[in-house]
């Protein structure tokens, strides 16, 4: 009895640790999507408007021409 209980602790520490790193990694990935959809939202606008998108590089061509 005492050996099944020592292992049910073991299961239980392990999934605390497992459910701890998928809550970062969700958060992370919640993260860089709110990233990329404000990103893709100025995009759009920019094209809306005709301007130049007001993220990335300019439009300048390389600097070997």
């Amino acid at each position: 009895m005492e050996e099944r209980l020592e292992d049910l602790e073991v299961k239980l520490a392990y999934q605390e640790r497992l459910i701890g790193e998928l809550d970062t990694l969700v958060r992370s990935f919640g993260t860089r999507l709110d990233d990329a959809l404000r990103e893709i939202k100025t995009l759009k606008e920019s094209l809306r408007t005709g301007g130049e998108p007001a993220v990335g590089p300019a439009n300048e061509p390389p600097p070997h021409y």
